[in-house]
C-alpha cells in the first residue's frame, strides 16, 4: 500500500541542473530511508544518494560534489537536486523506500523518471 510518485525528470543540457521528487503516499508507520537509484542502458542500477529520516546521507562516488539529496519527512518526500549534470548522468532514475507498515517491513520502488543530458 506504498506507493512512490516520481517527478521532475526530462531532458537537459551538459552542465545543467534538474531537481527530483519522489512523494511516499499510503500506508505506513515510518519511512527509515528513501533513496535515489539509477539505471543506464547496459550499465547495473547504481546508487545516486539515500537519505534516512534523521538526515544522515550517503552518496554514490560519480555524484559526489554535483548532487545533493534531501527530504521533508512531514510530506514525505524525498529531492534530489543535480548540478553540473553530464551526458554520463543520463539514466532512469529510480525512487526507493523502506520502513515499516505497523510492524511488517517495505521496500518499494517508484516506477522510474527519465533524465536526459544531451546537447
Amino acid at each position: 500500500q506504498v506507493q512512490l510518485v516520481e517527478s521532475g525528470g526530462g531532458l537537459v543540457q551538459p552542465g545543467g541542473s534538474l531537481r527530483l521528487s519522489c512523494a511516499a503516499s499510503g500506508s505506513f508507520s515510518v519511512i527509515i530511508a528513501m533513496g535515489w537509484y539509477r539505471q543506464a542502458p547496459g550499465k547495473q542500477r547504481e546508487l545516486v544518494a539515500t537519505i534516512t529520516s534523521v538526515g544522515r546521507t550517503n552518496y554514490g562516488d560519480s555524484v559526489k560534489g554535483r548532487f545533493t539529496i534531501s527530504r521533508d519527512n512531514a510530506k514525505n518526500t524525498v529531492y534530489l537536486q543535480m548540478n553540473s549534470l553530464k551526458p554520463e548522468d543520463t539514466a532512469v532514475y529510480l525512487c526507493n523506500a523502506n520502513g515499516l507498515r505497523l510492524t511488517v517491513p517495505f521496500d518499494v520502488w517508484g516506477q522510474g523518471t527519465q533524465v536526459t543530458v544531451s546537447a
